[in-house]
């Protein structure tokens, strides 16, 4: 299987890393909604929320909260939107949480995400160093 965000799990394909914790990586998306987009997955290849090990999804789903969090902490977004799709508009068939800076009036009306690109890698990093810096550690 040829799965993209198994090869960023596994360090073959580079990217923005803003969480790194034994069952979940979360990373910038390449192709943000806005900046500071992150997509969380399952370190283990899932397909879609149904197929998650039940274990898993108090993980995921608590790894989700911190991140919107960390929009707001790192980021200075006054909120955050959270959302998966599961097959229908799923580029990638390995489950992920998109986890997205959001403000009021950005502009991001209903289930149109307009896309947007950084100016750099540099640019990049620089928002991943953010919101990770801001990321506070699982409970327990």
């Amino acid at each position: 299987m040829d799965c993209l965000f198994c090869r960023i799990v596994d360090g073959s394909q580079p990217a923005h890393v803003v969480l790194d914790e034994p069952l979940t990586l979360g990373f910038l998306d390449t192709r943000p909604v806005f900046k500071g987009h992150v997509l969380l997955v399952p370190r283990i290849h899932v397909p879609t929320l149904v197929d998650l090990p039940g274990e898993l999804l108090p993980v995921l789903m608590g790894a989700a909260q911190r991140l919107a969090g960390a929009m707001v902490d790192g980021l200075g977004s006054q909120g955050s939107f959270v959302a998966m799709n599961n097959v229908v508009s799923q580029s990638v068939p390995h489950l992920h949480v998109h986890v997205v800076p959001r403000t009021k009036g950005d502009g991001l009306r209903g289930f149109f995400w307009p896309r947007t690109t950084y100016a750099s890698p540099d640019e990049a990093s620089e928002y991943a160093a953010r919101v990770a810096g801001a990321v506070p550690a699982p409970l327990g």
